[in-house]
């Protein structure tokens, strides 16, 4: 039996438009995601992309990907991630234990992220793990115009808050069998704690694209 990564990478973004494509740090987004994957190939063993572009397909093959072409009834823009995950076990010959879901929006990851989280997934053996990331922020809600806080009481301090955390997509883990019953994290699944500026980057603007930029050629850290 064989991990494997999937790179879910359709054509037809609306707000930052061809953006899988588009250029950071000289390579296009999605590659991120391909190369990171294949720094990793004591762990992974194959890298896949599941596409309907024609462009997005040449350039993942460019990579070293291999390429799952995308039904058109499973690239439509409400259609759940986990569709295109168990299209892509149901088109693959070997036998698959393990899916790593790489989002190429999020291409930003420290060298060591994966291998950390598998260590701990195969520690816990528990059937799917997710990121996520400590919020600091003093969250509510707008009700009949009125603001209402939902995490803390007005006055308190921000380090006194209650920890809330947010699935920050950097990396999902899930085993075949629970992706084969349409899911992709479980109620067991494992919260991966990241504490790294990495986890606050998710392309979907220019403004986000270029902010990646900016950390990559500006932030001087091991990444």
């Amino acid at each position: 039996m064989i991990n494997i990564a999937i790179i879910p990478a359709r054509g037809g973004s609306k707000r930052l438009i061809g953006k899988n494509s588009l250029l950071l740090a000289g390579i296009p987004l999605l590659a991120h995601s391909i190369l990171y994957a294949k720094r990793n190939s004591e762990i992974i063993d194959e890298v896949y992309v599941s596409t309907d572009d024609a462009e997005i397909k040449e350039l993942a093959l460019n990579y070293g990907a291999k390429v799952v072409d995308r039904p058109d009834y499973l690239s439509g823009d409400f259609e759940p991630t986990v569709s295109c995950l168990k299209h892509c076990l149901e088109n693959i010959e070997q036998e698959v234990e393990n899916v790593f879901l790489l989002q190429p929006t999020n291409p930003l990851r420290m060298d060591d992220l994966l291998r950390n989280a598998f260590m701990v997934f195969k520690t816990q053996k528990s059937d799917s793990l997710m990121t996520v990331t400590k919020s600091h922020h003093k969250l509510g809600k707008i009700v009949e115009n009125k603001f209402e806080p939902f995490n803390y009481e007005p006055g308190q301090r921000s380090q006194d808050l209650e920890p809330l955390f947010f699935e920050n997509g950097l990396l999902y883990i899930s085993s075949a069998e629970l992706i084969r019953q349409d899911k992709i994290i479980s109620a067991a699944a494992i919260p991966f704690v990241v504490d790294h500026i990495f986890a606050g980057v998710d392309i979907d603007t220019q403004e986000d694209l270029d902010y990646a930029e900016y950390l990559l050629q500006n932030i001087k850290y091991k990444r």
